[in-house]
């Protein structure tokens, strides 16, 4: 394949819908059409298959909705996802934000192409996507609750979507934070300060001026002395805890 040319898949429980968009792409010379799936599970399945570089996906599906798809992966690489939706404009807002681009149908021509303009600036830029596909992730509107926060980590040159739920801990060392899951270290893409404010309280609690916990995941409180405690994370991590903030965890342990 040409390396310009821009992998795609087409996502729409619409077999019309799908033929539509199909043709205006088929007219674009960067376009490369991987595929087509026609419900979320399978979507997920070509995307694992596939690695598309783009994806156009409807967020109204039987079996998998578009947003449950969106908060489905995590493996590397991630897609760019632009929503293709016949949804009223209060739902294109909620979620407009999150998303490289927004289609509306039925799609335009000009539409699609500033749509295709948009991806193209995002390729080779993977911890932009990722950052992107946690935004749509987290989205929470009336009829789709956001029911897990993702979090971005890095494995070497892959990012990765998590759920905060797998988090045990955010831990900084100079310059850097570490992502503490049971089995794995992966880099941060945020700073403890901007990870404390987008997760929050009451399951993330800072412990220390290094590290954030995830409270889920304590499973002991130990006095070293009456300035120094330790708390013990599921994976058998020690993490240093200042006497106020002992305080408040053994508050939040104790119910």
């Amino acid at each position: 394949m040409d390396p310009r040319r821009i992998s795609t898949l087409i996502v729409d429980d619409e077999p019309i819908a799908r033929r539509l968009l199909r043709e205006e792409l088929e007219l674009l010379p960067e376009i490369d059409l991987a595929g087509e799936a026609g419900n979320g599970r399978e979507a997920l399945q070509k995307i694992a298959k596939l690695h598309p570089d783009l994806v156009f996906l409807d967020l109204q599906m039987p079996v998998m909705s578009g947003f449950e798809v969106v908060r489905s992966l995590g493996g590397a690489p991630l897609p760019i996802i632009v929503i293709v939706t016949a949804f009223d404009q209060h739902a294109i807002q909620a979620f407009e934000a999150g998303a490289i681009d927004y289609l509306l149908k039925p799609v335009g021509e000009a539409r699609l192409r500033k749509a295709v303009e948009r991806a193209k600036a995002l390729l080779n830029r993977p911890i932009e996507i990722a950052n992107q596909v946690a935004r749509i992730a987290n989205v929470s509107t009336p009829a789709h609750p956001a029911r897990s926060r993702k979090v971005v980590g890095r494995s070497g040159a892959d990012y990765i979507l998590l759920d905060a739920d797998e988090v045990l801990a955010f831990q900084a060392e100079r310059e850097l934070v570490w992502i503490v899951t049971a089995k794995h270290r992966l880099l941060a893409t945020q700073s403890l300060r901007a990870i404390e404010d987008r997760l929050g309280e009451p399951d993330f609690q800072r412990v220390h001026r290094n590290a954030i916990v995830n409270v889920n995941h304590v499973r002991k409180l130990t006095a070293l002395s009456s300035q120094r405690w330790t708390i013990t994370l599921s994976n058998s991590l020690q993490l240093v805890v200042s006497k106020r903030q002992a305080h408040k965890i053994r508050q939040i342990l104790v119910g």
